[in-house]
């Protein structure tokens, strides 16, 4: 596939994932100040209107005008002033805005050389480190080390972090650079290893450039445990120095102070541990070990972070007996860590889950574009974004925020209700065929989902393919049901949908067991 780049004065600007360039090396640029320049570079030189470009940035929200010419400021200030001295962008007064140079188009195949120059950002892959020592019940700790490499280098604004799903899925899988770049579309792989011995820890890293088959940096640390942290942030930044010294040494990494509160670091990796399994007594088990390092360290916004991600997790699948009480716990746990760390797009995406499975998706959708201000590469910012655009019965909406979450995100074991979203975003959007193809890259991932074979036969009946609709329909009857299928603010939000969806399954030959009453998906 091709890449469009549009290119004015030093400056390119790639369109289809919002990178900004200036003389071949990124710029940060904010999600709205992406989406504005978009607009005023493909108007080739006419007048958007302020209400087109409002549209643009908050869809379907009401906002202050004021607001856009805060966001027209700061990609002014961000671009500087043109060659003859004068702005980018003019002002047209009582009407909007119009870019002022000439825009050149230029298009590059995906082997081109320019194409690789032009990247969004670096790539990065962290791999789940190894535990040396043998004793299972210590890989909680090799697991956490990689976890927090990769919260901490989701910071760093120029950097693409492979979600920690794509890379803990290789976990078991040959250790081949080359190999896992190409599988996950990255530059760089880390990995690494601990071992344990009473209160002293050795953590060995190594940093490979995948694409030259070299190792740019390796290290390794000898201390106690309760030095872990500053080792951490250490190591976070050696990594981006390696990568991209210059944006380092001009913006620094932004890593809020740890606590030092070793024991409630440690609860909260073993939670992290468990919360992964994905089961309902390992979200039980995780949210207790997250309590109890949230009340030993109330300071720690991990811990809150968590808290507020496993409540969210307990109410999507069903899991909880209590939904309106642990929906309170998880809002309050996410503010709590915006409040620590208000600089982490992992809180404002725990702020983004709880909310949307909380009844409250216009806020799901706010929290979710600040995790993508903050991280423009954050995979579950821009999923979390497509859920509760979807939730809200914006079909449109959902649909670029959810593939690009899942190009970022492509090989997350757990990507079976993004999947989901996804095919009910392209359904109801009127692209059948889209759904289509999408459900069987789905399929590919998560063959035993029952929802998403119960889309798939929808999506079959409404194209006309009877046969296909009746065999998805009984393959998804032949499979037990989950307590819950992650949908049922979708079902909540949008009645007529989830009644169309319901008698196109009727028509797909399905009832359902131990019940009168036709249901396209199992209740939450």
């Amino acid at each position: 596939m091709s890449t469009q780049r549009l290119a004015f004065g030093p400056f390119e600007f790639i369109a289809e994932n919002g990178c900004l360039l200036r003389d071949n090396r990124p710029v940060a640029i904010g999600a709205r100040g992406a989406s504005l320049l978009a607009v005023l570079l493909a108007a080739d030189g006419r007048v958007v209107t302020k209400s087109a470009l409002m549209d643009v940035v908050w869809p379907g929200l009401a906002v202050e005008e004021s607001n856009l010419s805060v966001q027209i400021a700061a990609l002014r200030k961000l671009l500087g002033p043109a060659s003859d001295g004068g702005d980018w962008i003019v002002t047209v007064p009582r009407v909007g805005y119009r870019f002022s140079s000439p825009v050149e188009r230029r298009t590059d195949g995906p082997d081109s050389p320019r194409h690789s120059e032009a990247r969004s950002s670096p790539g990065i892959a962290v791999l789940p480190f190894e535990n040396l020592g043998g004793d299972a019940e210590r890989q909680y700790l090799a697991d956490g080390i990689a976890d927090d490499l990769i919260m901490a280098l989701a910071r760093f604004r120029w950097f693409r972090v492979a979600s920690r799903g794509a890379s803990f899925a290789l976990r078991n899988g040959p250790r081949d650079p080359k190999s896992i770049a190409h599988h996950l579309g990255v530059d760089f792989v880390v990995d690494g290893a601990i071992r344990h011995t009473g209160d002293r820890m050795r953590i060995s890293v190594h940093l490979a450039d995948a694409i030259k088959g070299a190792t740019v940096w390796s290290e390794h640390y000898d201390l106690q445990v309760v030095e872990v942290f500053a080792v951490q942030d250490a190591i976070a930044e050696r990594i981006a120095a390696a990568v991209e010294p210059e944006l380092l040494l001009r913006h620094g990494l932004q890593v809020a102070p740890h606590t030092g509160n070793v024991t409630a670091w440690d609860l909260v990796r073993q939670g992290t541990f468990n919360f992964h399994k994905v089961t309902q007594p390992t979200h039980l088990l995780a949210r207790r070990f997250f309590r109890e390092a949230a009340e030993l360290d109330p300071m720690l916004p991990e811990a809150q972070i968590w808290r507020a991600r496993v409540n969210a997790g307990l109410i999507a699948y069903g899991w909880t007996e209590n939904p309106a009480s642990d929906g309170k716990e998880g809002l309050d746990a996410a503010l709590r860590a915006i409040y620590l760390d208000a600089r982490n797009p992992y809180a404002h995406y725990a702020l983004a889950i709880v909310s949307a499975y909380t009844g409250r998706a216009n806020q799901a959708i706010l929290a979710a574009e600040r995790s993508i201000e903050l991280g423009p590469s954050f995979a579950l910012g821009y999923l979390v974004l497509g859920m509760a655009r979807l939730f809200v019965g914006d079909a449109a909406g959902a649909r670029k925020p959810l593939a690009r979450g899942l190009e970022l995100n492509p090989h997350d074991p757990q990507n079976a209700v993004w999947f989901s979203l996804l095919m009910l975003a392209l359904f109801f959007s009127g692209d059948l065929e889209g759904a289509l193809d999408t459900g069987r890259a789905a399929l590919k991932a998560r063959p035993d989902w029952p929802a998403l074979l119960r889309i798939q036969a929808c999506c079959h009946t409404a194209v006309g393919d009877s046969q296909e609709a009746r065999r998805f329909a009984a393959a998804a009857g032949d499979l037990p049901e989950p307590a819950g299928d992650a949908l049922g603010p979708f079902r909540d939000g949008n009645k007529e949908w989830a009644t169309c969806l319901e008698g196109l399954l009727r028509q797909a030959g399905h009832q359902t067991t131990g019940s009168d009453r036709t249901t396209t998906f199992p209740e939450v």
